[in-house]
Parts: structure tokens; C-alpha cells; sequence
């Protein structure tokens, strides 16, 4: 099928095709005149990512997680959400409204689980393709009540929101609350503990003690180690002067008595020589000579026995002295050990302590953020925009209707004019005929009442009916 036999076919059943076609969009007209108007309202939420939380100061980094924003979506369309704007706008209580409850359920079900469903049929939720907006549309009969119901889903979205966070801090708050009470009795326990073993050792929070007796250990041990050099040398000398160079020691030649009477010996032996030598071994004075020289080594043996016995006790002294300091000195070892295992216990208790207050403090803090989040009124959704009353209509589109009518009654009526000359074929053109008996046209002669649309004679077909008219006339 050429285009010419299309119109053709479309010229043999104009009248159908047109019927159809003004059928089609006279009943579109009326269907549209006659639906109900429809209105639609919508509001438009942030969820801002670019402010930090100011309680725990997080930042989502890199914006929002697409995945958030669907969620955030399936939460404005969820039911908590829907029962929220039943109860905030308390349409249960409306007589009207439970009225059609009882229409629809004959009083069966949760008539909040019912106007949820009921308000979330109308509801439209859609994120925007490139950015962190959110738009709410409702669509109702009454274009007050749609930017209402926008609205309250707004309001209501927005609550929940703040409880989904404010829940569960309320809950970490309850939980940190408890184990705050169970720290602290901890912390005062391990005080306590503290406390009694510092009363019962005599340790004081800044207690120098052990430092005192550590410095003098430190003392006693260097007093031990220069006794033992003093006891040592003591017995050393005390040795020599037992031995045959008593008279050679330095206590012996350093005695001034022992040194005068040396003195008035070596002068008695010279005298005494002199006396010999002159004189001889029987003279008187030579006798009383050598008897005063006689006395005078015997002085100065008693005196080098005396000097060398001091030496003896000066040594019986340093040991005494160098026993006495040992004592002390382990005495005080065992003193300063003492204290030093009971300040390593101490110090074991101290931790326990520090440790409990550092527990204390982490849960107290966990605590205030929590408690803090609890009394949050604010989250990182923000309403962008509110919904207004719209003045126009969103349904019926008259307009947009008609082009649809247009377009449906045009492909509606070319396709009945087809199949009705499909199911009774028709010869309109040359073409039919030489497709219908198979031979070749060798003239068309048009009939003298040759109409285009809608009746009206064409130029062409006038000329024709004029050629043959003058050559008929010619003929005859």
C-alpha cells in the first residue's frame, strides 16, 4: 500500500474516520470536564552534610552516602511517619473521617493503620538526582488540606528523624548512667583501700620518708666502708707494734715525751763515753752515768709500751665502732626495704585507684555526650521549603488532555479505517486495478463528479472534465 492509496482510503471513509475521530475527542473533552480536581502540594527538605554535628563535631567526609539519602526516603514514606501526621493532626477524632473508616473496614483494623495507608497513597517522595534535597508531595481534592498534609509529613519526618537519633542516646545514656554508679563504687572502694593501708603504714600522700632512709643508708654504708678502712689500718699498726719495730712506728717517733727522753739519752751516752774514756769502767761517776742511762732506756721502753698499747685500743674501738655501724646499717637495709614494699603496694593500690578514676571519668563523659544527644532538638535535615496552597489544578490537565485525545482519536480512527478495508477490499485507485487483474493502465479517464475531501472539486480534475467536454463537443 502506496501513500495514495492510504488517502484514498482515508477520502472513501472520511465520515468514519472523522466520527471516530471527534467521538474520540468530544469523550476525552467530557471525561475531563467531569473527573474531579486534583491538587498538588510540595515541601522540600536539606539533609546538609557540610556542618559538623556540634556534639560529637563529625563530618560526613565527601557528602552524603547515596545509599543515605534512600533512606531517608523510605523513612519519610514508612509508617511511623504516617501514623505521626494521623495523630498530630488528630484525624481520628474527625466524624467525618471515622465515618469513612467505617465504610471502608466496617469498623475492623486500627483506624490509624488505615488513614496511614490511606495518606500514603497520595504521598510522593523523590530525591533530587545531584544534590541532597528531598521533595514531599501530597496530592488531594482540597488544595489547603494538600499543603497541610505536605507539611505535616514534613513536620513529621522531622521528629522522627530526631527521635531515630535521640532514642538510642537515651538509651546509651540509661546504660552509662548504670555504669557510672558501678564505677564510683569501684573508685570509693579502691580510695578506701588506699586510704587504710596509708593510715595503717604511716605513708602520707607526700611522704618523703623513704627518701630520708634511703640517704641514710647511704650515709651508714659510707661510715662502714671508712671505719672498715680505719679497723684495718688500726690492726695493721697494732701487728707492728707488736712486733720488734715498735720503736720505729710513727705513733713511737712522733710522741714528744718519747722523743725528749731519746734526746737525754743520747746525751747520757755521750756522756757516759766521755766519762769512760777519761775515767774508766770502775770510776763512781761512770756508774752513775751508766745507771741514769739504765733508767732512761727503761723510760722509754714504758713509754713505747704505753704509745703501742693505745694502739691496741684504738683498734678495739674501730671494731667496735665498725660492728656497731653494720648494725645500723642493716638495721636500716631492712628498714628501707620495708618501706619499700610497702610503698610498691601502695603504689599497686594507687594505680587501682588512678585506673578506677580514669574509668570514672571516660564513663562520665560518655555519659554527658549521651545525655547531651538525648535532649538534642536539632539534626542535620533542614526544611528547605514549605508547601503552599497551589491555585491551580494539577488534574484534570485539559490541555494536555485534548493533545492526548488528538493524537488517540487520529491513530484510533486511521487504524479502524484500515482494518474495515482490509476485511472489504475495494478498488479506488489505477493501482487497484492493475494489482487486482495483473495488466498494464493504458489511460484513466475521471468521472465527471471527481471530488477530493471533504466534496470539493480539485483544479486538476475541472481541467480534465474541461479537455473532455471540448473534445466531445468537437466529435459530435
Amino acid at each position: 500500500m502506496n501513500f495514495v492509496q492510504f488517502l484514498a482510503i482515508l477520502r472513501a471513509r472520511y465520515k468514519l474516520v472523522l466520527g471516530v475521530f471527534f467521538g474520540t475527542v468530544l469523550i476525552a473533552l467530557a471525561v475531563s470536564l467531569l473527573m474531579p480536581k486534583s491538587y498538588t502540594a510540595s515541601a522540600s527538605v536539606v539533609v546538609d552534610s557540610t556542618k559538623p554535628d556540634p556534639l560529637s563535631a563529625v563530618l560526613y567526609p565527601g557528602g552524603i552516602n547515596p545509599s543515605i539519602i534512600a533512606t531517608q526516603v523510605d523513612v519519610i514514606q514508612s509508617d511511623r511517619v504516617a501514623f505521626k501526621v494521623v495523630r498530630s493532626l488528630k484525624l481520628t477524632e474527625n466524624p467525618q473521617v471515622r465515618e469513612q473508616w467505617q465504610e471502608a473496614t466496617k469498623g475492623e483494623g486500627s483506624m490509624e493503620q488505615w488513614l496511614g495507608g490511606v495518606l500514603q497513597k497520595s504521598l510522593d517522595v523523590k530525591p533530587s538526582r545531584e544534590s541532597n534535597v528531598i521533595t514531599v508531595t501530597y496530592k488531594g481534592a482540597d488544595p489547603k488540606f494538600a499543603a497541610a498534609m505536605a507539611n505535616a509529613f514534613v513536620q513529621a519526618y522531622l521528629e522522627t528523624n530526631i527521635e531515630m537519633r535521640v532514642d538510642p542516646a537515651r538509651q546509651y545514656s540509661s546504660f552509662f548512667d548504670q555504669r557510672a554508679k558501678e564505677s564510683r563504687d569501684l573508685l570509693e572502694k579502691a580510695q578506701a583501700r588506699l586510704s587504710d593501708f596509708q593510715k595503717e603504714k604511716g605513708i602520707v600522700a607526700t611522704d618523703e620518708r623513704l627518701d630520708v632512709e634511703t640517704a641514710r643508708l647511704n650515709e651508714l654504708s659510707s661510715q662502714y666502708v671508712g671505719i672498715q678502712s680505719l679497723v684495718s689500718d688500726s690492726g695493721s699498726r697494732q701487728a707492728a707494734a707488736r712486733g720488734s719495730s715498735a720503736d720505729r712506728m710513727q705513733e713511737v717517733l712522733a710522741n714528744p715525751l718519747i722523743a725528749g727522753l731519746k734526746a737525754d739519752q743520747a746525751r747520757a751516752e755521750a756522756r757516759l763515753q766521755e766519762l769512760t774514756s777519761r775515767l774508766g769502767d770502775k770510776n763512781p761517776q761512770v756508774i752513775e752515768a751508766r745507771a741514769n742511762l739504765a733508767e732512761l732506756k727503761a723510760r722509754i721502753d714504758t713509754e713505747t709500751v704505753k704509745v703501742t698499747s693505745s694502739l691496741g685500743i684504738t683498734n678495739n674501738i674501730n671494731q667496735q665502732r665498725a660492728g656497731d655501724i653494720k648494725a645500723q646499717l642493716e638495721a636500716q637495709r631492712a628498714k628501707v626495704l620495708a618501706m619499700k614494699a610497702a610503698r610498691d603496694e601502695g603504689a599497686v593500690l594507687l594505680r587501682d585507684v588512678e585506673n578506677a578514676q580514669r574509668t570514672y571519668d571516660q564513663i562520665m563523659q560518655r555519659l554527658n555526650q549521651t545525655t547531651l544527644e538525648s535532649m538534642a532538638t536539632q539534626s542535620n535535615v533542614t526544611v528547605l521549603s514549605q508547601a503552599v496552597v497551589p491555585t491551580e489544578a494539577a488534574s484534570p490537565r485539559i490541555v494536555l488532555n485534548m493533545a492526548a485525545a488528538v493524537f488517540a482519536g487520529t491513530l484510533l480512527a486511521v487504524a479502524l479505517a484500515l482494518a474495515l478495508e482490509m476485511l472489504d477490499r475495494r478498488v479506488r485507485t489505477a493501482e487497484d486495478v492493475a494489482q487486482a487483474v495483473g495488466l498494464p493502465i493504458i489511460g484513466v479517464l475521471p468521472a465527471a463528479d471527481a471530488r477530493r475531501f471533504f466534496g470539493k472539486t480539485t483544479k486538476a480534475n475541472l481541467m480534465h472534465q474541461r479537455l473532455l467536454g471540448q473534445a466531445a463537443g468537437k466529435s459530435a
